[in-house]
């Protein structure tokens, strides 16, 4: 299938499918697929949240791929209170698809989908046996402790930043439970990993309020959450350092590469 999925408003739609053929003819790239990678695309959007736009895209002139001095590998485009848009080149994105960077596993995996091709069929599949679950546990234990540490560790919280919080979390456990990437929902992570009915019942508290709400503003911390994120960072973290190292190797990202540019 190709072309453009409409999610949400059909203004939305609109507008997100002008400007990623405003950077195609622009830059003169083709755009492999768009999709969604921000709270819209985990489940825990406000009202007013922006549209974090994220794409991989070839270029055009395969000769730009030829040229000694390198190109520009990245192209952002937007960034407002409306939208943050930008794009890796598919050079880029295979490098980090060698090295096993969560991010384009999350990308390939969003449940909105802004611009379709054949390519990105073929591409979720292909990247499947690069994850390794060494590279997905550092990521997402790193990430729920920095926000831990940066938003919820003193005595008021914005309370928006549980969830940057207890997503990587539930993203880590599931990672170390299946070794594969989780997916992008949190509801599903939730039903996946949460088996305490107290803090999820609190969870679902909160979300109800984000969902319906531009700005859930600053509180007093809630315990029952604080003690359960410091309690699983804990126990996470053990687990995580006694994981051992993976390696992936080239020949067929280099053929996947050529292949894609010279199609």
């Amino acid at each position: 299938m190709t072309g453009w999925r409409n999610y949400g408003k059909k203004s939305n739609h609109r507008r997100n499918k002008n400007k990623l053929e405003e950077i195609e003819e622009k830059e003169n790239v083709t755009i492999l697929f768009a999709v969604e990678s921000g709270s819209r695309a985990w489940g825990f959007a406000s009202p007013d949240s922006d549209f974090d736009v994220r794409f991989v895209y070839k270029r055009n002139n395969i000769n730009d791929y030829l040229k000694l001095e390198g190109i520009r590998d990245v192209i952002e485009w937007e960034l407002n209170d409306i939208y943050d848009i930008n794009g890796w080149d598919l050079d880029k994105t295979l490098k980090l698809v060698h090295s096993s960077n969560p991010v384009i596993f999350e990308w390939a995996d969003s449940p909105i989908v802004y611009k379709q091709t054949p390519f990105l069929d073929e591409f979720r599949d292909f990247i499947r046996p690069y994850f390794m679950t060494i590279k997905g546990a550092h990521h997402y234990l790193h990430m729920a402790e920095r926000n831990y540490e940066t938003y919820l560790a003193d005595e008021e919280a914005k309370l928006k930043k549980y969830f940057y919080v207890l997503r990587p979390i539930l993203a880590l456990r599931y990672v170390l439970h299946n070794r594969t990437n989780p997916p992008m929902l949190f509801e599903r992570l939730v039903e996946a990993e949460l088996d305490d009915e107290v803090v999820k019942t609190e969870i679902n508290r909160l979300l109800e309020a984000k969902k319906n709400t531009s700005e859930l503003g600053v509180s007093k911390r809630i315990p029952v959450l604080n003690e359960y994120i410091e309690k699983e960072l804990a126990l996470l973290k053990n687990e995580v350092n006694s994981l051992s190292k993976e390696q992936t190797d080239w020949d067929e990202l280099n053929e996947f590469f050529i292949r894609t540019v010279m199609g």
